[in-house]
């Protein structure tokens, strides 16, 4: 899979994303769904566990960064 291929996808967040801190999704690809090691794309933003998010960048294998994919 090449890199622009995930950005787009939406995921879930499974362990907290935000600054200081390797979160986790879990996002929808190749007919099931796959654990990504996860970064806020705004460095000073907080994802909380169950977020729905977008994903903005992704950096093979398995590191992407997200933002909600909703507005709060």
């Amino acid at each position: 899979m090449d890199e622009s291929s995930m950005v787009g996808l939406v995921g879930r967040v499974t362990g907290t994303v935000g600054p200081g801190l390797v979160g986790e999704v879990m996002v929808r690809i190749r007919g099931g769904a796959e654990h990504f090691l996860a970064y806020p794309a705004s460095a000073k933003e907080r994802i909380e566990v169950g977020t729905v998010v977008t994903v903005i960048e992704h950096l093979p294998p398995r590191t992407v960064h997200v933002a909600p994919a909703y507005g709060s």
